[in-house]
């Protein structure tokens, strides 16, 4: 059956069709290769001029690969000072190799304080401070009890072996199984490293039978590793966690601010864009302004959660000098901040949706959703601002007065204008008199086939009896005693359901008629737009009440001066 012009299924075939024919060439919509393409480029045969542009292709990727390399130590130079740390700690530590007697021994497991340093040193103080206590509790507690059950295993007799098996399925299978439990998983490298001494005690143990020298000198050598890799990472340009999710949130609300009010300019203005990138149809990462700035708040949840892990380990410092500082009030704040960023998420979607509402429907509305989104942007940055300089909001302040007008000014004219929001020529309410006449010939005739069903004669009550419907009214409704109705007319009396209302002349007007489907389609989405839009600036006080809560927690300083609300 052919669809009608203007309805769903004409206007989404009719879009599959362009994009075909404009990427017939090219690749499937999503911007990968076609099947019949790889099968055809497979088939050819080798050749050296292949081979050439393959050469040329490795030289292109190396000579873009080394650019992008320096671009990211000129961006975040702490990341060059980070390798030139680690080169230094592992240089301190080799040193151990050069010792003489009578600290040969130690030269010789020196290999030991080598590892510990690759392993244990980390970008941030706080990571290196748990990685380092991870490494020692689990080689302290792993030698004590290697030590026991190896005393345990001599005393054995001919039984060794098979107790020295027994003990090393036993330990690992207890320190593998607490290490799935979810409360140990920032313990979960310590429960790596205990296992692996462990072991490495028993087996070598049982050669040398040097248990006591094999423990002490693991440890120490550990110890000596971490403790390098702490003095270097602290005193030479220190790298913090905390400081780090601090400034990670900072920037989340600059981003989700821009992604907003860029998706309210682009609306009005009715961008739109000619093709949605692959990567944003499939969440990846983009160099699209709007989609990235609240992707980044979005994602950002489990780079908090391990900034918060390592942030709880940093002794006082900087701005955060009081002990027990609430870090973990920073992931509330952002949790909120991402429950609005959903919210901006669903106004790109309206960008980039395939049913779009009319340019001079999008006029009528355009100072009322600029100024919210003008006003909501203005709210996320001064937020930001305010976390970034770790300043309360004043007694008086009251952040959301702006964007609380512009969100009720935007109301009040959906109330004004709502019949452009829906195709007021199909209400129900207002129909032509001829319509009415048919429902009210519809309601005369079937007045007695509509009467509800009862259970038994003690249910009756009183029956409903519709006499008139004025028009644009209800029914008149007309009360008859239950006595007044026998039984048998109303349990033997057959329902019948309502007749068509649609006549002749009716059926051919619609064959005339083009469908307005995807026409009331489009103007609902103007409808989608601004409610998400009024639902943003309602999210926005649970952000701020987050924003109280750690203020008061980390004891941010009073304000200074006065908010001054923008005309």
């Amino acid at each position: 059956m052919a669809a009608k012009l203007g309805s769903f299924r004409r206007s989404f075939a009719e879009k599959r069709e362009r994009e075909r024919l404009l990427h017939s060439k090219g690749s499937s919509y999503l911007g990968f290769p076609l099947l019949e393409e790889q099968e055809e480029e497979e088939g050819k045969c080798f050749s050296f001029r292949k081979l050439g542009e393959k050469l040329a292709n490795g030289y292109n990727g190396l000579q873009e690969f080394v650019v992008k390399a320096f671009q990211m130590g000129k961006s975040d130079p702490r990341k060059v000072v980070f390798s030139a740390k680690m080169g230094l700690a592992l240089v301190l530590v080799s040193l151990l190799i050069f010792l003489k007697e009578p600290f040969e021994y130690v030269a010789r497991y020196s290999v030991w304080a080598l590892l510990t340093v690759v392993v244990v040193f980390e970008f941030s103080i706080g990571a290196t401070l748990s990685k380092g206590f991870n490494r020692a509790l689990g080689t302290l507690s792993a030698g004590g009890l290697a030590l026991g059950m190896a005393v345990l295993a001599m005393l054995a007799g001919d039984w060794e072996e098979l107790v020295t098996i027994i003990s090393i399925f036993v330990i690992g299978f207890i320190a593998t199984y607490l290490k799935l439990y979810p409360t140990m998983k920032p313990y979960e490298y310590g429960f790596r490293v205990f296992l692996l001494t462990y072991c490495f005690i028993m087996v070598s143990g049982y050669k040398t039978r040097e248990f006591v020298n094999t423990t002490v000198s693991r440890f120490v050598l550990i110890a000596l590793g971490a403790g390098v890799s702490l003095i270097v990472n602290t005193c030479i340009y220190p790298i913090w966690a905390g400081e780090d999710l601090h400034n990670l949130v900072v920037k989340n609300f600059m981003n989700v601010a821009d992604s907003l009010e860029g998706c309210v300019n682009g609306y009005v203005r009715c961008v739109e864009y000619k093709r949605v990138p692959s990567k944003i149809l499939t969440f990846q990462a983009s160099d699209d302004p709007l989609y990235s700035g609240y992707r980044s708040a979005v994602d950002s949840a489990s780079q908090e959660d391990a900034l918060v892990g390592f942030a709880v380990w940093e002794p006082p410092h900087g701005p955060y000098r009081m002990l027990a500082y609430p870090w973990k009030s920073y992931t509330k704040v952002s949790g909120a901040l991402r429950h609005c960023a959903f919210m901006v998420m669903a106004l790109h979607g309206c960008i980039l949706s395939e049913i779009q509402a009319p340019a001079e429907k999008r006029q009528v509305f355009h100072a009322e959703l600029q100024r919210v989104g003008k006003e909501g942007a203005k709210v996320l940055r001064e937020l930001g601002n305010k976390i970034k300089r770790m300043e309360k909001l004043g007694s008086e302040e009251d952040i959301l007065y702006e964007v609380d007008e512009a969100a009720e000014i935007l109301q009040r004219k959906i109330d004004r204008k709502s019949y452009l929001l829906v195709n007021s020529q199909s209400w129900e309410i207002g129909t032509p008199q001829k319509e009415q006449g048919q429902t009210q010939h519809l309601l005369t005739s079937t007045r007695e086939s509509t009467m509800p069903e009862f259970k038994s004669l003690s249910d009756l009550g009183q029956l409903p009896n519709f006499t008139s419907f004025d028009a644009g009214n209800s029914p008149a409704t007309h009360f008859i005693p239950a006595g007044s109705v026998s039984s048998e007319s109303i349990f033997n009396k057959q329902v019948s359901l309502p007749t068509p209302l649609t006549s002749i002349a009716d059926e051919e007007s619609s064959n005339e008629d083009e469908s307005k489907t995807y026409e009331s389609a489009s103007a609902l989405s103007l409808a989608t737009f601004t409610s998400l839009l009024i639902e943003f600036v309602a999210r926005l006080q649970n952000l701020v009440e987050a924003f109280k809560e750690l203020s008061e927690k980390a004891h941010f300083k009073e304000p200074i001066g006065h908010y001054v609300r923008e005309a």
